[in-house]
């Protein structure tokens, strides 16, 4: 059976996947939708028209919506309530990304762990 393909943009996945293996302790996760999480909680996504969200606490995502004019993540037609469109002039800065997504990390990884709903493999 062939790989999904990404449904974002192949431009902005690479863009993605080059942020977050600058992280050495974060993995991207999926295979049509990418991701990454924590614990069992997404912390950063890539949706299908390329944008890149990062989850933030409600402290930390209203100064960055301010700051940078940033808009709460809308995917498959739902608003994310806790995820927020990283602007390209952040990810073209990775310090300054690598700084939010150091931010999301932590904030999720406080979160309570969810615990897997998938069947373990025989």
């Amino acid at each position: 059976m062939a790989k999904p393909k990404p449904a974002a943009p192949n431009e902005r996945v690479e863009i993605y996947d080059r942020l977050i293996d600058a992280h050495p302790a974060i993995q991207r996760k999926g295979a049509a939708n990418h991701y990454t999480s924590v614990n069992g909680h997404m912390f950063s996504c890539i949706n299908k028209v390329g944008d890149i969200a990062v989850r933030l606490s409600k402290e930390q995502r209203a100064v960055f919506m301010e700051k940078y004019s940033a808009e709460l993540l809308v995917s498959y037609n739902t608003v994310m309530k806790e995820y927020v469109v990283v602007p390209d002039k952040v990810l073209l800065n990775v310090d300054t990304f690598m700084m939010y997504l150091n931010m999301s990390f932590d904030y999720v990884s406080s979160l309570k762990p969810n615990p897997s709903t998938r069947k373990p493999k025989k």
